[in-house]
């Protein structure tokens, strides 16, 4: 296959290793992946993209007979630095082909260019602009990674997303060593590095769902019922609408057949003679369940904390420019909600290096020990009883 100049395409094991071989004489190897999960349930990697000091590569995960155990020897070997660009996706990917491990160690630069203040959730492409002075491709940008061949420009797209990595990574860490952040970055990090983010629990999969009711034997139905699901999705690797959507699993919920007659007048479901089984037999169970093994409905979701909140807003904006760090990496919505409401809200902005640079500014607001006023046009805290907060 055609590959741009500064890049090569590796499908075969022996290439693969050898080019790891080298890589992992590097302090640091930028990785980036593009993956399809369209029609599959566990997300289909494609292609992997890694580049160090000297070269870039793109291996076609998708290569018969490839082997691939190399590439997941440096994802774990500790001496080699793996950077990442919102790294989310591609760990869950790793998660997975390592058996429940991460790659180690790990540095996100979307998560470094919010706690140096480049904004929340800043893109690649904006960063290699604001820091590199470079412009990217957008060109490829949707693209089905799983064919074969890829085009000439589709390889330049994905080599480009790590090609300048390790320089972003460079000015990132510049910044963080000056403003002295090192501590909140090694924070961040070990959140995005807690295993039990990438675990997908079948027992769990019930709290993404829009209940319909607080009646606890409704809640059982739809706990048992998403967990059914999520197996039967995750061993067939499809997508979990495709064994049975959202609405049509609260519907079964709510109607509760008990024999195949009363599951088949249900129109709008269709399962297989297998899955019918499966769903009367799990439904009859949990209608035998007595009442304390049901789940007790969900906490009711954060209201509105009223004139508190606006104010913990303007604080929370305020204290993100004057240490230039992201806003919403120090609190959440919920966060402000729950600050506002609860007596001691057990949240992220209340713990870490948030609670100093934020946290107990936010407390002493809602105490009323502390005011927001402006001075030249600029917002100032006042201490309570000053003049100027009277």
């Amino acid at each position: 296959m055609s590959v741009p100049k500064g890049g090569h395409w590796i499908d075969r094991s022996r290439e693969l290793a050898d080019w790891i071989g080298r890589a992992r004489e590097e302090p640091c190897v930028a990785v980036d992946t593009e993956f399809m999960r369209e029609r599959t349930y566990w997300p289909r990697l494609c292609l992997v993209q890694l580049a160090t000091s000297r070269e870039a590569v793109v291996v076609d995960a998708l290569a018969p007979g490839l082997d691939l155990g190399p590439l997941l020897e440096l994802m774990a070997d500790e001496r080699v630095l793996k950077v990442f660009h919102a790294a989310r996706q591609d760990l869950e990917i790793f998660h997975r082909l390592m058996g429940g491990r991460l790659p180690s160690p790990v540095f996100d630069t979307q998560i470094a260019a919010m706690v140096v203040g480049l904004g929340d959730a800043v893109s690649y492409e904006s960063l290699v602009a604001r820091l590199l002075g470079r412009k990217l491709e957008k060109g490829a940008r949707v693209t089905d990674w799983s064919r074969r061949p890829l085009s000439e420009a589709q390889i330049r797209y994905a080599l480009a997303d790590v090609v300048h990595l390790r320089d972003v990574y460079d000015r990132l860490c510049e910044r963080i060593r000056a403003l002295g952040r090192e501590s909140w970055m090694a924070e961040e990090l070990a959140q995005l590095l807690d295993p039990a983010r990438y675990r997908a629990l079948p027992e769990e999969a019930w709290q993404r769902l829009k209940l319909r009711s607080k009646d606890r034997r409704y809640l059982g139905l739809v706990r048992e019922l998403a967990a059914w699901r999520e197996r039967r999705a995750q061993q067939r690797d499809v997508p979990r609408g495709h064994v049975l959507r959202d609405d049509l699993l609260l519907e079964l919920a709510s109607v509760r057949p008990q024999d195949a007659s009363a599951l088949r007048a249900l129109d709008r479901i269709r399962l297989d003679p297998e899955a019918m089984r499966e769903v009367l037999a799990l439904i009859r169970k949990v209608m035998a369940l007595p009442e304390d093994a049901l789940p007790d409905p969900p906490p009711e979701p954060v209201r509105d904390g009223g004139p508190l909140v606006d104010l913990l807003k303007v604080l929370l904006k305020h204290c993100a420019r004057e240490h230039r760090v992201a806003a919403r990496l120090i609190a959440t919505g919920e966060d402000l909600e729950r600050i506002a409401q609860e007596p001691e809200p057990d949240v992220p902005a209340l713990r870490g290096w948030r609670r100093t640079l934020f946290g107990d500014q936010a407390l002493a607001l809602k105490r009323g020990e502390i005011a927001l006023a402006l001075e030249g046009g600029r917002l100032v805290l006042l201490p309570r009883g000053s003049p100027k907060a009277a």
